[in-house]
């Protein structure tokens, strides 16, 4: 048994984790922090839990939390989660960072892209972008995650064979994605609010969204060269869930059976990647409570434009499932443990 802290622990992705691990025979729950919320039983806030977590959150005090835990998650805003990453670092703790501080390799870009000045750029080549299905020898033996952000997940996983198979070009690849409020986090800002976001369908970031760095750097290691990218978020009228489609343009002429199992080889042995059958597209409701990504290969051979769909909860595949995956490679543990392939459904 491995005993694990979550720090920001009331928010929507701390919550998510306590969810996904609290019920685990080889995982001890030994800490959930919340400043705002410290003295509190975790049930109190999230009354779902009550009779079956009550730990009472306690308050950041890093040298107190380091003697109940050896594995921490981190769900903080970016920026604030650095220095209290670094400390559990240095303290011998092992890391998962939700924020974007330590999910790319060149500072420039998080300063750029975040309008901050990174406070811990020594950490940055320790840290390992957090894709099992990228990464994941890398991050059996990390000591600290960068979790990747729900867009960028959605995004890289669809467009990876076909940017490592050369089947696409590098330019011109157009991301058009959509996610469901609590991508926004737990948070009382007017634009989230009930009256604001029901019935209501908006694009928002256009142009200079700071996920498109991300999605930039990781997709052009995988390209060999560097790769830009058109992304536009949107939000939509539901609790969670993220749909992104993708628009690439064909390298040469090649089929859609050709592409097809190019994907399915990629994937081949990933628990968690459905490469779903032709004709068939994901929907959000598919994968809502799981910690799958379903997604659908299209080729538009009048325009030679391959066009993929990918469906993933923001919640899970996108935040608190994708960072239980990478806790059980960092454990030695299986992968799937604590995961659900299927969703809720209904």
């Amino acid at each position: 048994m491995i005993k694990v802290g979550i720090i920001g622990a009331t928010g929507y992705v701390g919550a998510e984790l306590v969810r996904l691990l609290h019920r685990r025979k080889d995982i001890r729950l030994t800490t959930v922090v919340s400043n705002s919320f410290a003295g509190q039983p975790f049930s109190e806030i999230y009354p779902a839990f009550r009779g079956t977590f009550d730990l009472v959150c306690d308050k950041l005090d890093i040298p107190a939390l380091c003697e109940k835990a050896d594995y921490f998650i981190t769900a903080l805003p970016h920026g604030v989660s650095t220095d209290i990453t670094r400390e559990l670092v240095q303290n011998g703790k092992r890391v998962i960072d939700h924020s974007a501080d330590f999910r790319f390799r060149d500072r420039t870009r998080y300063e750029k892209a975040y309008k901050l000045t990174h406070g811990a750029p020594e950490l940055l080549e320790k840290a390992v972008y957090g894709l099992p299905e990228l990464y994941r020898d890398k991050i059996r033996n990390a000591d600290l995650i960068g979790d990747p952000g729900c867009y960028p997940t959605c995004s890289i996983l669809a467009i990876a064979p076909a940017l490592k198979n050369g089947l696409v070009s590098t330019d011109n690849i157009i991301i058009d994605a959509t996610s469901g409020v609590s991508g926004a986090g737990r948070k009382s800002d007017l634009a989230y609010s009930y009256c604001e976001t029901d019935e209501n369908f908006k694009a928002y970031g256009i142009i200079s969204h700071r996920h498109t760095p991300e999605i930039e750097q990781e997709l052009s290691f995988l390209a060999g060269r560097d790769v830009a990218v058109s992304f536009t978020p949107h939000l939509a009228p539901m609790k969670r869930g993220m749909l992104a489609t993708i628009y690439m343009n064909l390298a040469k002429p090649v089929s859609r059976d050709h592409i097809l199992e190019a994907y399915r080889e990629f994937y081949k042995d990933e628990p968690f990647v459905r490469i779903l059958p032709p004709g068939v597209l994901p929907e959000t409701r598919f994968v809502v409570g799981s910690n799958r990504i379903d997604i659908s290969v299209n080729l538009d051979e009048r325009l030679n434009r391959l066009i993929v769909l990918s469906a993933l909860d923001n919640m899970g595949k996108g935040s608190a499932g994708q960072a239980v995956q990478a806790l059980n490679l960092m454990a030695g543990f299986d992968e799937t443990e604590g995961l659900s392939p299927v969703g809720f459904f209904l």
